[in-house]
């Protein structure tokens, strides 16, 4: 499933400190106000069920699902309108499904802001007028392009441009395409021009180590310009986590976190907070050959999570045989599930909730 999450933000934010936490792909994290690339990782999604269902299920191997994210080089004022290379990257962005932004919020003498001082609303609101900026650059060539549609007396084009109207006066208000008052239906008229704000969008506050469990001034600042925005906001001490990953024992990480407060690596829940945002959901197929986790979309039927684990299984589905997964471990096995009644026969209409366990009937 070719979802991706990129990770945006102002020049020297820690974007790629973070994203190579999260990844075996490392990027190159440095002081250069500047970088001209682009780097993409597929991401093992920390799931602490699967550790669980081996207790119930002895099995050979154990393999997690996966997210891509995408490190995008940061932005700079005026990027969308001058430079190339950066507008190179406003595209990088526009090929994403969702966002991931990282806010600077820790003071660093050796590595000077881009801007002279630190300040978390300013470089918020700096990127989002990159974005606007485009996304106003869009509106107004489809507009253009509609007008002319609209002399041949189609009625749909002159109502495209109502609506494209709407979206442009709120984008020069400094607004993002994503609050246009607009009608869930109405929003057809942008889905070709794919705009950047619309995009949804969970924050990072990038702090320093002494900030990491509560948080600082910065964060507070961010959390109440945010406070009308429905997102979610996490606080990652970005320096730290890169010295935990370099960490080779679980132990020693664990030992680690556990010294400054924390029980696990932030960038763990920012995986599953962008798996999440991605509306992307988990099943699970269970055995002794190998314990999995599959990726659906949310509300995707049984046939289609079929389909997430081979073509042929969706072609020719016949039932999927269901186990909710507190079920399964509380019970301890398939076989007490089936004595109990927790072990349900679905169709085709069935929508698979994240966590179901599954076993596909089918026949090719």
């Amino acid at each position: 499933m070719s979802l991706q999450c990129g990770i945006i933000g102002i020049a020297n934010v820690g974007k790629s400190t973070i994203f190579n936490c999260m990844s075996a792909t490392k990027a190159e994290a440095s002081g250069f106000s500047f970088s001209n690339k682009t780097n993409l990782s597929i991401i093992n999604v920390p799931d602490a069920r699967l550790q669980e269902l081996e207790k119930h299920q002895p099995t050979e191997k154990i393999i997690p699902t996966t997210v891509e994210i995408v490190d995008i080089p940061g932005l700079t004022k005026s990027s969308g309108r001058s430079d190339k290379g950066a507008n190179q990257f406003l595209s990088e962005i526009r090929n994403c499904d969702a966002l991931i932004h990282v806010i600077r919020c820790f003071d660093d003498e050796n590595l000077p802001h881009v801007d002279g001082s630190v300040n978390p609303i300013r470089d918020i609101e700096t990127v989002n007028l990159e974005l606007q900026i485009k996304d106003l650059e869009s509106v107004e060539k489809k507009i253009q392009r509609l007008e002319k549609v609209v002399k041949s007396g189609d009625k749909d084009a002159k109502k495209g441009i109502e609506v494209l109207n709407v979206y442009k006066d709120h984008l020069e208000s400094f607004q993002n395409a994503a609050t246009a008052p607009v009608s869930d239906d109405d929003k057809r008229y942008i889905a070709d021009i794919f705009l950047l704000s619309t995009k949804p969008v969970i924050y990072v506050c990038n702090v320093d180590d002494s900030s990491a469990v509560n948080g600082n001034k910065y964060v507070e600042q961010v959390k109440e310009f945010l406070k009308d925005e429905n997102t979610e906001i996490l606080i990652i001490a970005g320096a730290m986590e890169a010295e935990i990953a370099e960490l080779e024992s679980m132990e020693d990480r664990m030992a680690f976190l556990s010294d400054v407060g924390l029980q696990e690596p932030g960038v763990n829940k920012l995986i599953r907070a962008a798996y999440s945002l991605l509306q992307l959901e988990t099943f699970f197929t269970v055995g002794p050959k190998e314990i999995r986790a599959w990726t659906i979309k949310r509300g995707a039927t049984a046939p289609q999570a079929a389909g997430a684990i081979h073509s042929d299984l969706e072609r020719g589905f016949i039932r999927a045989e269901v186990m909710k997964y507190n079920d399964f471990v509380t019970l301890g096995s398939e076989q007490a599930c089936k004595e109990k009644g927790k072990l349900s026969i679905e169709g085709k209409n069935y929508i698979v909730d994240d966590g179901d366990i599954l076993h596909i009937r089918f026949n090719v």
